[in-house]
């Protein structure tokens, strides 16, 4: 059965410490990307328990200086995906009005004016 433990990762001069507060434990990692995994190994180490039954869950990458850099990275993802969404929406958006003005006799120059993009794209997405 997968057990999960929360670590704590802050950066100190050139390596990542990673902290298990559950279990007292710390160990290091050059790289960021490397952090989940050392803390894996060491939990499964310590505790004696198989690599894949131990699972992690960050709760915090803190920086000198600048706090915890976590919550600001979780934000920047969400916007992105939201701008992604937004971005097929859009595209539906003007996929279907594209498809109705042309469907009405209005010429594809006068529906690329009106929605700002090339005839070209209007043809791709009244098509």
């Amino acid at each position: 059965m997968k057990r999960e433990y929360k670590i704590e990762i802050e950066r100190d001069g050139r390596w990542w410490m990673v902290h298990i507060p559950e279990l007292d434990g710390l160990t290091q990692a050059r790289r960021l990307s490397e952090a989940a995994l050392m803390g894996r190994e060491w939990i499964a180490v310590t505790t004696g328990t198989p690599l894949d039954d131990v699972s992690v869950n960050v709760a915090s990458i803190a920086v000198p200086g600048l706090g915890d850099v976590q919550a600001a990275a979780d934000h920047a993802s969400e916007l992105r995906e939201a701008a992604r969404h937004a971005e097929i929406a859009a595209v539906e958006a003007m996929r279907d009005y594209a498809k109705g003005v042309t469907k009405a006799g209005i010429p594809v120059r006068d529906v690329a004016y009106l929605l700002d993009v090339s005839p070209q794209r209007i043809s791709q997405l009244s098509g």
